[in-house]
């Protein structure tokens, strides 16, 4: 079975959420994975891992939260070839740019030789009923596509 990390950033709340509704549908299905804030480990944890999932919220006007630079930064130094991944986040529609970190951690990855596994997922703000069942599902179908894969 393959190994599968989730590794996130929260600050209100939300993107902890959705890390945690994608836990569960990666548990669903039948896979285990293990879950770290970005802020409490290096990026090299990912090289440990057949596939791993990132999670942040975007700050500002489209940036990365302080808690994920280093981790982001760090990526640079590693070889991702052969890795599945893929890439969710909470972000505001208020701002022009939608959920960006989101789509900044998936052009690292690709730049970094991933392979992304399924389309990003955005979040308007916290999950309603509908967008936890929409996370779930997120990480059941990463699993099952990592899994069919490996």
């Amino acid at each position: 079975m393959p190994k599968f990390l989730v590794v996130f950033a929260s600050l209100t709340g939300n993107t902890e959420e959705m890390a945690d509704l994608i836990v569960e549908g990666i548990q669903s299905a039948g896979a285990e994975v293990d879950v770290k804030q970005s802020m409490d480990v290096d990026a090299d944890i990912l090289l440990a891992y057949d596939a791993f999932i990132l999670g942040a919220y975007t700050w500002g006007d489209g940036e990365l939260p302080d808690e994920f630079l280093d981790f982001y930064e760090d990526m640079d130094e590693l070889d991702l070839a052969g890795k599945k991944a893929a890439v969710f986040g909470s972000g505001d529609t208020a701002y022009d740019q939608f959920a960006a970190a989101v789509d900044l951690l998936a052009d690292k990855l690709k730049e970094r030789g991933a392979e992304l596994v399924q389309e990003s997922l955005k979040i308007e703000l916290n999950p309603s009923t509908e967008d936890k069942d929409v996370c779930r599902n997120f990480g059941k179908h990463f699993a099952g596509a990592v899994i069919s894969i490996v």
